[in-house]
């Protein structure tokens, strides 16, 4: 008598923490993404946000940035502490002072409310695929001085050293720790040293933008990116774009 070979497991659903303080809105966004497979839980102030985050563990964070108690600025800050998961920031403003100051915080994107339903999803899948972003296997290590990296290699730039297999990033031999974002933009960057990359170059192989986006994403994890790095490693070619020093 045969036995059939089990079933595959499912996939475990994408865990998203929502905290919105807008009950209509909390509840309509956390339908809508429950339609799309996702598991929500959903905080009504920051500070239950905060709670549920050391509680539980989320795959994606969509944090609103007026929220009661502690903001959603204040609760990104505290996130990155302790956390490099995606983090989306929401703003009922389109002035640029609650963008800035979210991507500043560590927030990796941030979309405009109201939001269209596919618009929303679209930037979740987005950081969802950079969070999970993982290169096959590459041949023997190279160096900063060779041609564009391929995947599995690992790279070497004066005192930076970029494992791109491991996707391990050091600096002087201390480790770097870096958000999905910050580390697939160092890996655009290193796969061209020497070459400007425009923004809206970056908007789209980085962020994933099929449409035109704001650039100032990019400006922000620019800036991000030569604190953790050095000033000097990211060089700014005014009027086009940045470009990678070897």
């Amino acid at each position: 008598m045969s036995s059939s070979a089990p079933a595959p497991a499912s996939p475990r659903p994408v865990r998203v923490l929502l905290v919105e303080d807008d009950d209509l809105m909390r509840r309509s966004f956390a339908v809508a993404l429950e339609r799309y497979g996702y598991q929500v839980q959903a905080a009504a102030d920051g500070l239950a946000g905060l709670e549920l985050f050391r509680d539980e563990s989320f795959d994606l964070l969509i944090l609103d940035v007026m929220l009661p108690g502690l903001d959603g600025i204040g609760l990104c800050r505290r996130v990155r502490e302790a956390s490099l998961v995606p983090v989306l920031m929401m703003s009922a403003r389109g002035d640029g002072l609650d963008v800035v100051a979210g991507l500043e915080a560590g927030a990796d994107d941030y979309v405009v409310k109201p939001v269209d339903t596919f618009v929303l999803v679209a930037r979740i899948r987005s950081l969802l695929r950079r969070a999970t972003y993982a290169p096959a296997p590459g041949p023997e290590p190279a160096t900063g001085d060779g041609p564009p990296p391929s995947e599995g290699e690992v790279l070497v730039f004066g005192d930076l050293t970029i494992d791109t297999g491991g996707l391990e990033v050091s600096v002087a031999g201390s480790p770097v720790a870096l958000t999905p974002t910050e580390l697939k933009l160092l890996l655009e960057f290193a796969a061209h040293p020497g070459i400007v990359l425009e923004r809206h170059t970056l908007l789209r192989d980085v962020w994933d933008y099929g449409w035109d986006g704001d650039s100032r994403v990019v400006d922000l994890c620019v800036q991000r990116l030569r604190r953790k790095l050095g000033r000097d490693r990211i060089e700014t070619v005014r009027g086009f774009g940045y470009k990678f020093r070897r």
